[in-house]
C-alpha cells in the first residue's frame, strides 16, 4: 500500500486503496455517453486508469476500440474484449499515439504532484495529431462539502466523509461505500487543483482545454498545444 493510502473491505485492494469487488459493483452513469458525444465514432481510445472496465465495456459495445492501461493485474483481469497493458501511467510509453487519451476517476487530482505531470505528459505523448485527451476533474465543491452521502438507485450508500489537510495543499479523503453485504473504506491522497491550476498543469505538458464538456466542468476535453504538436 502506498504512504497515505489505504482500503478496508472484502476482496483485494490496490496500492492506493482501490477495492476491486467493489469497483466490480459500481454501476455506470452517464460518462460513455458523455465521451461518445465529445470524440469521433469508431476512434481507437488509450484509457489510462481503466480499473476493472467500468467505463471500458460500455465504451466497446459502442463500437470504439479501447486499448486499457491498469497497474492492478486483479483489475485487468476483470477487463474483456479489449487489449490490455499493466503500468503505471505516469511511467507508459508504448511508442504509439491514439485518436483520444482518456484519464478519468480524478487522476488527474493525485496528491504527487509530480506523478500528474507524469500523467499529464503521458497523456500528450500518447496522443496523435488532431486527436484529443478526455479528462475527469473533481467537483469544485468536492473537498468541501462534507461529510455528504448519496443513496444510489441500485441500493448501496456513498459517504464522502473527510477530507484532511496533511501538507502542500494536499488532502487525505475518506470515502465509504456501504452495502447490503458488505462495507469497503478508501482513504487516498488528493490535490484540489482551481480551473487555472488545472489549466496550467495542463499548459506544462503541452496540452490546452479546447472545451468543457460539461457545466459543471468535470470533463474536459484538451489537445495538444502547436508547440507540443510541432515537436
Amino acid at each position: 500500500m502506498r504512504e497515505g493510502y489505504e482500503g478496508t473491505g472484502p476482496g483485494a485492494i490496490t496500492p492506493d486503496g482501490c477495492a476491486v469487488e467493489l469497483y466490480a459493483r459500481l454501476p455506470v452513469y452517464d460518462e460513455p455517453d458523455i465521451i461518445a458525444a465529445a470524440v469521433p465514432a469508431g476512434a481507437h481510445i488509450l484509457e489510462l486508469g481503466c480499473g476493472v472496465g467500468r467505463m471500458t465495456h460500455p465504451l466497446l459495445e459502442r463500437g470504439f476500440t479501447v486499448t486499457a492501461v491498469d497497474e492492478s493485474p486483479q483489475m485487468l483481469a476483470r477487463v474483456h474484449g479489449a487489449r490490455t497493458i499493466r503500468g503505471a501511467v505516469e511511467d507508459l510509453d508504448l511508442a504509439e499515439t491514439f485518436d483520444v487519451v482518456m484519464l478519468a476517476s480524478f487522476l488527474v487530482h493525485t496528491g504527487d504532484a509530480e506523478v500528474r505531470r507524469g500523467m499529464l505528459r503521458a497523456c500528450a505523448r500518447h496522443v496523435a495529431e488532431g486527436g484529443c485527451v478526455l479528462i475527469q476533474r473533481e467537483g469544485e465543491d468536492y473537498h468541501t462539502d462534507l461529510p455528504r452521502e448519496r443513496v444510489d438507485p441500485s441500493g448501496f450508500t456513498v459517504r464522502m466523509v473527510s477530507a484532511e489537510p496533511v501538507g502542500d495543499g494536499v488532502n487525505a479523503v475518506r470515502a465509504e461505500y456501504e452495502f447490503p453485504d458488505a462495507v469497503w473504506t478508501q482513504t487516498f491522497l488528493a490535490r484540489p487543483l482551481t480551473k487555472e491550476q488545472f489549466e496550467e498543469a495542463l499548459r506544462e505538458a503541452g496540452l490546452r482545454v479546447d472545451k468543457y464538456l460539461t457545466e459543471d466542468r468535470i470533463w474536459v476535453r484538451a489537445v495538444r498545444t502547436e508547440e507540443a504538436g510541432a515537436a
